[in-house]
């Protein structure tokens, strides 16, 4: 972080605090908060992330697997297959729909899925250890009606930024050029 965030983000409010001075330490601290939990936790698609993903889930199909963790196709074929060979996973065909495959949880997956559960529950608890419980239902409920708003105020903004997102995914299957603007 450079000094002058630095600076920024360690001065106490004062009482009367300029709007775009308090509005940019927001946004500096949620710059931060994300990168740290980016740092925390592997990808969406990561072995570690289906396991528990199964695991809360019993039994899946691949499409439901990718949907539920808004990952490509490919990628959770990749990790599934690695999931497979490390005997973490089983795939058996589908009792819902014979054109489909269920992928469920072996006996070590499951036992290394708790494992992993386990581990979650303790860093979400060391997370906000620095917080009372009133703390925690306070920005709790501001944290959801920020999303709330942003999820409205900028429905138009993130739609369009995924459509832009599939659109280069696509070109890129078909050997095209993307265009970088």
């Amino acid at each position: 972080m450079r000094k002058a965030e630095e600076k920024l983000q360690n001065r106490p409010l004062p009482e009367s605090c300029d709007t775009a001075d308090l509005n940019g330490r927001l946004i500096m601290n949620f710059r931060d908060i994300s990168h740290t939990m980016r740092c925390l936790y592997e990808g969406k698609g990561s072995q570690k992330r289906i396991l528990i993903v199964l695991q809360e889930n019993e039994r899946m199909t691949q499409r439901e697997l990718t949907q539920w963790l808004n990952i490509q196709p490919g990628s959770v074929s990749e990790v599934i297959a690695k999931l497979e060979n490390a005997g973490l996973i089983l795939r058996s065909p589908s009792t819902r729909d014979r054109r489909t495959t269920d992928i469920s949880l072996t006996e070590e997956g499951k036992r290394q899925a708790d494992v992993l559960v386990s581990q979650r529950d303790k860093r979400h608890e060391q997370m906000f250890s620095g917080l009372s419980q009133a703390e925690k239902t306070r920005l709790l409920a501001l944290l959801e009606k920020v999303n709330r708003d942003w999820e409205t105020r900028y429905r138009n903004v993130t739609e369009t930024k995924e459509q832009e997102h599939e659109h280069g995914r696509r070109r890129r299957r078909a050997g095209q050029p993307v265009r970088r603007d």
